[in-house]
């Protein structure tokens, strides 16, 4: 059995190489590498595909949740709500913002903030709430709406998602093995705020509007048109990518691995930016994938709340049960868009294989 990866960026970008050899001739052609007519262009395009008013390109996803939470004044002194299960850039950018991070425990089913947690923790400190629509599937969004904070959308994971970007602002990364990548690292902010928006164009260059007078302490974080004319190619392509990885999820129930393992619950919304199964052998079943050279994540374990950067928030073992089992549980399968049967079929049977021998 040939290797199988756990994400194949390739077999979705290599039918379009030669639309983005052409896109990369253009934007060589036009001698504009770093904003321009190609990044605006694209955050035309993409806040339509969003159903939002603005989009703004920046470097990466990381800086876009910095960016939002700098435009709308949070910073020392102010708690933002998130969850701990996630990946570290999340709390990273409040901490960075110099607000807290306050860590909220998960719903076991969605793996997403649950919102009778977020309830209560909330407090006078609390400045926002930042629901991550962790591996493609949309947060509770309208159930942490009803509690009159913004809701700033962590959506790394989730582009093209119904439902989402309905909060104040959402944000995105580009990263290769995202539903909508680039060819490197890119990000965006999305919302329909006007003032937002225009504040969070002026915090990526710099804090000006056209480099000669400096309204804020701004960033340095642009998106390059050479990404923006290859995110413009990719576009397009996200329906029918993402309806692909929803056929692929699909197929794994139909190939019986909900036999061996907890399968995602499904959701319409579901977009499986990963496709994350649970067992309490999680150990023993990535230890057979690796033998037979399959492809597999086991994702955020540990969790953010006893991660060393965060230790002085007081965090102790226990304190959110939920994300600590599900950081123990959680295996991460080979799902892409376009990946076939055969693979799918190869995965499940070195699972069932796996799970056999621990039974006998």
């Amino acid at each position: 059995m040939p290797p199988i990866p756990h994400v194949d960026v390739r077999a979705q970008y290599a039918p379009l190489i030669p639309e983005l050899q052409a896109a990369f001739a253009r934007t060589l052609d036009s001698g504009r590498f770093i904003l321009g007519p190609e990044v605006e262009a694209f955050e035309a395009e993409a806040a339509v595909t969003l159903g939002v008013e603005h989009a703004v390109g920046v470097a990466n996803g990381t800086d876009a949740i910095v960016l939002v939470l700098d435009a709308l004044g949070i910073g020392r002194g102010d708690e933002v709500i998130c969850p701990a299960f996630t990946f570290f850039a999340t709390a990273e950018a409040i901490a960075r913002a110099g607000a807290t991070p306050v860590f909220v425990d998960i719903d076991p089913l969605t793996l997403n903030l649950d919102p009778r947690e977020v309830e209560r923790r909330i407090g006078p400190a609390t400045r926002a709430i930042m629901p991550v629509h962790l591996f493609g599937r949309p947060a509770a969004i309208e159930e942490l709406r009803r509690f009159g904070l913004p809701l700033l959308e962590d959506a790394a994971q989730a582009f093209g998602a119904p439902g989402i970007a309905s909060g104040l602002a959402s944000t995105f990364s580009f990263f290769p093995t995202k539903n909508l990548f680039a060819l490197g690292d890119g990000g965006l902010v999305a919302t329909s705020d006007p003032e937002l928006a225009d504040r969070v164009r002026m915090l990526r260059f710099h804090g000006s509007r056209a480099k000669k007078q400096f309204e804020f302490i701004g960033y340095n974080s642009r998106l390059d048109a050479l990404q923006a004319a290859m995110l413009r190619i990719f576009l397009p392509h996200i329906g029918r990518w993402n309806a692909a990885r929803r056929a692929a999820a699909a197929r794994y129930r139909e190939l019986g691995l909900g036999e061996l393992v907890e399968l995602p619950l499904d959701d319409p919304a579901h977009v499986y930016h990963m496709y994350c199964v649970r067992s309490p052998d999680r150990d023993a079943l990535a230890a057979a994938l690796a033998e037979a050279e399959i492809g597999f994540a086991a994702y955020y374990d540990p969790p953010l709340h006893p991660q060393p950067a965060f230790r002085a928030l007081g965090y102790a073992p226990g304190d959110l049960p939920e994300t600590e089992r599900a950081a123990r549980e959680n295996l991460c399968l080979p799902l892409w868009g376009g990946i076939d049967r055969a693979a799918q079929s190869s995965v499940v049977g070195v699972l069932r294989g796996a799970s056999s021998l621990r039974a006998a």
